[in-house]
């Protein structure tokens, strides 16, 4: 995590609304430049490593901002975080989170001084070493468990292990373990496949960073029916995601194709033409084309129409009448037939030999003749 306070402003509003540090639990405050909303609490919003967030009094009304370094209570000693949201809007927070607000509340012991800066510096150096040796005890005592990351106080003084398994473990001996080997108080936690994957990062097949690791906080469970209602093929390898459970973005689109498919013939009927019956293959909601198959398991004499068009067939099968074919109905048919083939005229037309047409003796009387009479109109 980097501490990093915005020094302009992109928004155009104050520079507490706007921080340049990336990461996924980022909040933009829009009552940033509302004094009465900022006032509204003396609660902060601080984040620290990953995903995980607190929220702190300030008793002291420290002047405090978006991206300020501060020192928090903790048990034992104290962390070390970056101050997230302030004013109004914590309160909607610690209501959307659940926050018990009847709790004894933790509080701001100060911004961090550079020597506090320094030993978390220190602290996160060891994170990656101690993760590693603790896959290490875990495997020796035999655990169905897998330690994904290790999170130190900003003080030092405690670790937080982050695991992975799919039963119950009993690992009272392993923080025994931990204990003497680290000599820092040990916390245990839980966390699913969805998790790890967000936490350790990658590039998702879209060539872009994956959603649990850019954006996403709140993991929803993905179904099969998702890619059933998108008509995906139904192969574990290209649904999974890193995480080997199903991609998170069969969620996104799914909503749109069940509506689309509101605007479809149902999919169990069966089109009945004179020629063969047709079975449901394939929905392109998009194009509102639908593709027939003539078997009801395997693409054979595909034939792809329009969906107002199989809504037509329906209404004629339902009425006892059965069109020529998916295409086209009979009547069209025999309107083609009508028109004229060019192999029912006789091809042997062209082996008659043409006769030579005779030149015709010239009428030397006629000539004459029409000579006399223009020479003579009048007949004289």
């Amino acid at each position: 995590m980097k501490f990093i306070q915005c020094k302009g402003c992109c928004c155009g509003l104050n520079t507490k609304g706007c921080s340049r540090a990336k990461n996924k639990l980022n909040n933009y405050d829009w009552l940033c430049d509302i004094n009465e909303a900022q006032t509204a609490t003396d609660f902060v919003e601080v984040q620290f490593k990953n995903t995980r967030k607190g929220y702190f009094l300030n008793k002291e009304h420290l002047p405090l901002k978006k991206g300020d370094v501060v020192a928090v209570e903790s048990v034992p000693g104290h962390d070390v975080g970056t101050v997230m949201l302030t004013g109004k809007l914590v309160l909607l927070q610690m209501k959307k989170n659940r926050y018990r607000f009847d709790e004894d509340a933790k509080v701001v012991y100060r911004i961090a001084k550079q020597s506090d800066i320094d030993r978390y510096e220190e602290s996160k150096k060891r994170e990656h070493p101690t993760m590693i040796r603790a896959r290490q005890i875990a495997t020796e005592l035999g655990l169905k468990m897998k330690i994904g990351d290790v999170e130190y106080q900003g003080d030092g003084n405690k670790a937080i292990f982050y695991y992975i398994s799919d039963e119950r473990v009993d690992f009272r001996q392993l923080i025994k373990i931990l204990a003497e080997t680290f000599h820092v108080r040990i916390e245990m936690k839980q966390i699913g496949a969805r998790q790890e994957a967000g936490r350790i990062g990658g590039i998702g097949p879209c060539g872009r960073e994956l959603c649990c690791s850019a954006w996403m906080s709140a993991f929803i469970s993905v179904a099969t029916d998702a890619a059933r209602y998108q008509d995906l093929s139904m192969n574990p390898q290209k649904l999974a995601g890193q995480c080997a459970k199903l991609k998170c973005c069969l969620n996104y689109e799914v909503d749109a194709y069940v509506e689309g498919r509101k605007q479809q013939p149902p999919r169990r009927v069966e089109l009945v033409t004179a020629d063969n019956t047709y079975y449901h293959f394939k929905t392109d909601i998009f194009r509102n084309e639908i593709a027939y198959s003539t078997d009801k398991n395997q693409p054979v004499n595909l034939v792809t129409i329009s969906s107002q068009r199989a809504f037509d067939i329906i209404q004629m099968n339902k009425k006892g009448e059965k069109p020529f074919s998916l295409l086209y109905d009979l009547e069209i048919r025999e309107e083609k037939r009508d028109t004229k083939d060019i192999l029912e005229d006789n091809i042997s037309r062209f082996d008659k030999v043409k006769k030579k047409k005779k030149k015709k003796k010239s009428n030397v009387r006629s000539q004459n003749g029409v000579l006399d009479a223009i020479a003579k109109p009048n007949g004289g």
